[in-house]
């Protein structure tokens, strides 16, 4: 592992990377980390049985893409709150009629705020379907494979010359104190253990081999630290 004022880098195999993840991973977890980013982050680290050009650039699309508006948090479909909007919109009418103009007006506000949630909702919908197809297809391409919250950024790139692929993952823990912490407790993990043994699903029988990598070692056998 290479640690730099980007992160902790490791180069190699795809059971390096996956044994790069779980060691932050357990790092995070031993310096108090509980939360949801922690959270988004152990969902998006690569496991053993993905593959990188499926799995990772899956997770890499959902975890990218435009936040949920306010309609889709309440769960209302944009169809729904233009229908809110229109009887709201009827019940400030029927304020103007009975000479009840406080009413009227705030039945009309109302009315609007559902049509510019109705128009937030599938805007972004429509921004997702776009961004799920660039960085899917087009992105994934081009740039590396990456995560990016509060408390963690990292990316993936993979490498392939002739026969040989290889992969590089760096991961930065975005606060300097808990970073220094991680740091620590990796440091630990080399001093400590001679034998890493992967937290991740070892039933590797049907197991497809990833970009071309052979699968990791099943349960009863654990692998060398990576330096």
């Amino acid at each position: 592992m290479e640690e730099s004022v980007s992160g902790f880098k490791v180069r190699g195999t795809w059971g390096d990377v996956v044994e790069h993840g779980e060691r932050i991973t357990r790092a995070l977890r031993d310096a108090g980390v509980d939360s949801d980013a922690f959270e988004e982050w152990d969902e998006w680290r690569p496991k053993s049985h993905e593959r990188l050009g499926e799995d990772v650039s899956e997770k890499t699309a959902a975890q990218a893409s435009v936040a949920e508006g306010e309609g889709e948090k309440a769960g209302k479909d944009p169809d729904e709150d233009l229908q809110t909007a229109g009887e709201r919109l009827s019940e400030s009418y029927e304020h103007v009629e009975n000479g009840d103009n406080d009413e009227a007006v705030e039945r009309w506000s109302e009315s609007l705020g559902y049509v510019a949630r109705a128009a937030d909702s599938a805007g972004r919908r429509a921004l997702r379907r776009v961004e799920n197809t660039v960085y899917q297809r087009v992105m994934t391409q081009l740039a590396p494979y990456y995560f990016d919250n509060e408390l963690v950024s990292a990316n993936i790139q993979k490498s392939t010359r002739g026969d040989d692929v290889s992969f590089i993952f760096e991961v930065n823990v975005n606060d300097d104190e808990l970073k220094q912490k991680v740091s620590e407790r990796l440091g630990e993990f080399d001093d400590e253990v001679t034998r890493w043994h992967v937290d991740t699903e070892k039933e590797t029988e049907t197991v497809e081999a990833v970009e071309g990598v052979e699968p990791p070692e099943s349960d009863d056998r654990s692998r060398s630290t990576t330096n």
